[in-house]
């Protein structure tokens, strides 16, 4: 089996994009997981919501991939690398990247479970701790002011243009999306413009040539006729002369 013919190459580049789609949202939920502000408990942005539910839907199609390329290593072993014209080492090696993956695959897919059920809050595991350090009260005292020396003023306008810089990454992934629709639409209306030109093309070729074919049934008609006209002249002179003849002879 040559490497244009095995499936696994082709599977293998497709799960090569998926994977590095996958990275590059799983980069964007940790962006706006880091930019939302402190919440409740169960409470989440939209943003966050769909940047989890894109990352999610990528990994299952990740998964789905990875499984076909791990049925194909599977079937290799089982049947024998010289069957397939593949020899151990490029087994071994299709064997460790299947590994690679599913332990990239599943990092990921524990990372996205560990945020369920979590705010943007300062509890995330990427924030660092210290082995002594106990819960803080959820107590806040209006009368004093922030840790971080801000007032409430500010703390709302912080907030604020997190939510702002959240609104604009959501409405730009989705205009993105929109481009990509478009883009393909526009390519099939492309596509159905050429093909119902070149119809329109192949009708009028059609047309002429049947117009060309009228033409010379016309003429070949034209010389028929002519040629039955001299014929039935000939018929009527010859008829004239062979009575000529006959009456001389009897006189």
């Amino acid at each position: 089996m040559s490497a244009d013919t095995d499936p696994y190459h082709e599977v293998q580049s497709e799960m090569q994009s998926t994977l590095a789609s996958a990275g590059t949202l799983l980069s964007s939920f940790r962006r706006i997981q880091g930019m939302a502000p402190s919440r409740g408990r169960g409470e989440e942005s939209e943003e966050l919501s769909y940047a989890r539910s894109e990352l999610k839907a990528t990994l299952s199609a990740l998964e789905a991939d990875l499984e076909d390329l791990e049925e194909s290593v599977r079937v290799v072993e089982t049947t024998g690398a010289s069957f397939f014209g593949l020899n151990e080492t490029e087994v071994q090696k299709r064997r460790k990247y299947v590994r690679d993956v599913r332990k990239e695959l599943d990092d990921m897919r524990a990372e996205v479970a560990s945020s369920e059920g979590f705010g943007s809050s300062s509890t995330s595991r990427y924030a660092p701790s210290s082995p002594t350090s106990r819960p803080k009260s959820t107590f806040v005292d209006p009368l004093q002011r922030p840790s971080n020396g801000k007032s409430n003023d500010e703390d709302v306008d912080e907030q604020t243009e997190w939510s702002r810089m959240e609104q604009q990454a959501a409405v730009q992934m989705i205009m993105r999306e929109q481009d990509k629709t478009i883009d393909s639409i526009t390519g099939t209306v492309v596509t159905l413009t050429e093909q119902a030109g070149l119809m329109g093309r192949e009708i009028g070729e059609h047309i002429e040539l049947l117009e060309d074919l009228g033409q010379n049934v016309d003429r070949t008609e034209s010389k028929l006729n002519k040629s039955l006209k001299r014929i039935k002249r000939f018929v009527r002179e010859t008829e004239g002369e062979f009575a000529f003849y006959i009456e001389a002879g009897d006189h």
